[in-house]
């Protein structure tokens, strides 16, 4: 690879983050499906970005749960199905000029299948290998020093109840820890859909216990 680097000004950065169906429930009691490629977790604490007049948005200020469903490249087709669909009606200009439609029935349309979740309202998308029942723990804005962005997004912290994992994706001889070779996310990566290859070196973070990390958990 040439040492050398050149200065760009691309208009997204999204190089490699994991794809997450945000479902939760709208006020008159249906279930909204929403994908988003902006998530990252610390412990059992999620962070979510979101656009701030989105239809998951605002079931999320008002409901104050959601469950995160995680698929992996298998699920792709489902999710790509409703990547330019929205559950808020009428359609924003903005949305709209970008190829967006109004869909009540996102799982629907996705072709998946609901599962009530034990600790939340909002379904579980019983497709997706992960699913993580949470609420909401706090609420941030991004772009506070820009005219432009002010606003325009939230970031939403959520705190993760409970964890359901298709059994599958554990690893052999242990009941809580998911196995990294067989779980492999969908990734967005600048706007197109990718999977993981497989493990490429070994992690001297990998050499610490996971128990270790068991005090993050609970907070």
């Amino acid at each position: 690879m040439n040492a050398s680097h050149v200065v760009v000004e691309p208009h997204i950065l999204y190089p490699g983050t994991p794809v997450v169906l945000v479902s939760t429930v709208n006020e008159d009691g249906s279930d909204n499906l929403a994908p988003i490629s902006s998530a990252f977790w610390l412990g059992w604490r999620g962070v979510l970005g979101i656009a701030s007049d989105s239809q998951t948005t605002r079931n999320l200020l008002r409901s104050g749960e959601c469950v995160l469903n995680l698929p992996s490249p298998t699920e792709v087709g489902a999710v790509d199905r409703i990547a330019r669909t929205t559950g808020k009606y009428p359609v924003s200009e903005f949305r709209r000029d970008m190829g967006y439609v109004y869909e009540p029935d996102k799982f629907g349309r996705a072709g998946m299948t609901k599962l009530a979740s034990e600790t939340v309202e909002a379904a579980r998308a019983l497709e997706c290998p992960i699913q993580l029942e949470a609420v909401v723990a706090a609420t941030h804005g991004i772009g506070e020093d820009s005219d432009e962005l002010r606003g325009a997004i939230r970031l939403i912290e959520v705190r993760v109840q409970r964890v359901h994992v298709h059994p599958d994706m554990l690893m052999e001889g242990h009941a809580n820890r998911i196995n990294p070779d067989k779980w492999s996310p969908l990734i967005m990566n600048f706007q197109k859909f990718y999977g993981l290859s497989g493990q490429v070196h070994p992690s001297r973070l990998a050499e610490i216990p996971e128990s270790a990390y068991a005090c993050l958990a609970t907070v």
